[in-house]
């Protein structure tokens, strides 16, 4: 089926051979949910080891009793553990709680009401600003929008954000504080940054506002799906071009164990932790120590972690398989949508024709499909073409995700038909 080309009788004739598949679909009163990138059961069954894992024994390596009060910058066991995973030194690190999106609230709010290194706070300037590369995450959107932080849009690549348009940016628009990234395996296109883009984005610090800050989300950086993509490590970058101080970067356990009950990490600078750590003794008393003392038993080395990882890899891969054959069969060789074929992570990214992805949401929610909402992969719900959904296949077991898919593309076929006949 291609559009374009495609006369008005042919669009009608189709148009009325898709209501009528649709509307015996919605006799079935489907109940199906692909909206967020949550683990299954089985993946988290996967990590059932952490329940007595400790058999009474709490007190870690260095003979922190790990139940009482303290210790604000975590476990050095956890921090070693976040020190592998996002390849930078464990003195840079702080282990918390169990989610990353907290740390990353906390440090946005630091560098508003405090600044980070001396630096003048953002909330003294006119109108402080993150870049934010779309299609994106709207958990970060909604830390910016809470603060009346504003977003500026940049189109994401096939390498990473467009850094002719993030440099130009930053150079005009002192108030430019932050820069959202997800680095690799990015939510929701899927797409890892080249060695260019990091090398280039290392050098932001050098042409920025000096409170600038780059939110180096790495939430997928052991999430790979068959083999190994690697990342350029961004610190490095930053040491070998004196901007050491313009990152903080993130990670977690929440997709690796126990979704709610894992371990989060912030790497950044002394002089950014120190900022961090000056707000976090106000606060709290410390972290979770005895969690995070599970996860250090259940991962007293990072092989084995890696080695868990595929387990996670063995589930995940079946399922990414059934939503590319979907759309590779339904839009192969049609002009009705454009999509990603991720390496890793959570989502799969998928572009309607113009003006139609609002529509494809409500003809799935309506038939028993729920889809994040469409916009959502944009600052303030607003995809300015109308076409961006993220499909996320995690969490349904496969014959639901078959059946969701199926419903998918029949969707997208009919809502593109409607709207070119309405143009």
């Amino acid at each position: 089926m291609r559009i374009d080309s495609a006369t008005r009788d042919q669009l009608q004739a189709w148009e009325k051979e898709l209501s009528a598949q649709y509307q015996r679909i919605c006799q079935h009163e489907l109940n199906l949910d692909i909206t967020r990138g949550k683990p299954s059961a089985d993946q988290l069954t996967l990590s059932d080891k952490l329940d007595g894992i400790l058999g009474g024994e709490y007190r870690a390596g260095d003979g922190t009793d790990t139940r009482n009060y303290g210790g604000l910058d975590g476990l050095t066991c956890a921090r070693e553990m976040g020190a592998d995973i996002l390849q930078v030194p464990t003195a840079e690190v702080i282990a918390g709680g169990n989610s990353s999106l907290t740390l990353m609230y906390h440090a946005v709010l630091t560098g508003y009401l405090f600044g980070f290194a001396g630096n003048t706070p953002w909330r003294e300037m006119k109108e402080p600003k993150f870049l934010c590369p779309v299609p994106g995450y709207d958990r970060h959107f909604a830390i910016c929008e809470q603060l009346g932080i504003g977003l500026v849009n940049v189109p994401m690549t096939a390498t990473g954000p467009d850094m002719d348009a993030v440099e130009q940016l930053v150079k005009e628009d002192q108030e430019i504080i932050g820069m959202w990234c997800v680095p690799k395996f990015s939510n929701p296109t899927g797409v890892t940054y080249d060695e260019v883009t990091v090398e280039r984005l290392s050098l932001l610090g050098k042409i920025a506002n000096p409170g600038f800050r780059i939110f180096w989300d790495n939430a997928y950086a052991i999430h790979d799906l068959e083999q190994q993509v690697n990342l350029p490590n961004l610190r490095t970058a930053t040491i070998e071009n004196d901007t050491v101080d313009c990152v903080l970067q993130f990670a977690s356990t929440s997709k690796v164990t126990h979704a709610g009950a894992g371990v989060a990490f912030v790497s950044a600078s002394p002089a950014n932790l120190a900022s961090l750590k000056q707000q976090m003794q106000a606060m709290t008393i410390g972290p979770d120590k005895v969690n995070q003392l599970r996860h250090s038993r259940l991962f007293p080395e990072f092989s084995m972690l890696k080695d868990h990882m595929k387990q996670h890899a063995k589930i995940l891969q079946p399922k990414f398989a059934l939503v590319l054959k979907h759309l590779g069969d339904a839009f192969g060789d049609s002009d009705l949508g454009e999509w990603e074929e991720p390496k890793g992570g959570y989502f799969v990214s998928f572009d309607t024709r113009p003006g139609c992805a609002r529509a494809v949401v409500k003809l799935a929610a309506d038939a028993g499909v729920k889809l994040t909402p469409a916009g959502a992969t944009f600052p303030y719900g607003k995809d300015p073409e109308d076409r961006n959904i993220r499909i996320a296949p995690s969490f349904p077991p496969m014959e639901e995700l078959d059946t969701a898919m199926s419903v998918f593309v029949l969707c997208v076929k009919l809502a593109s038909v409607r709207n070119a006949l309405e143009s």
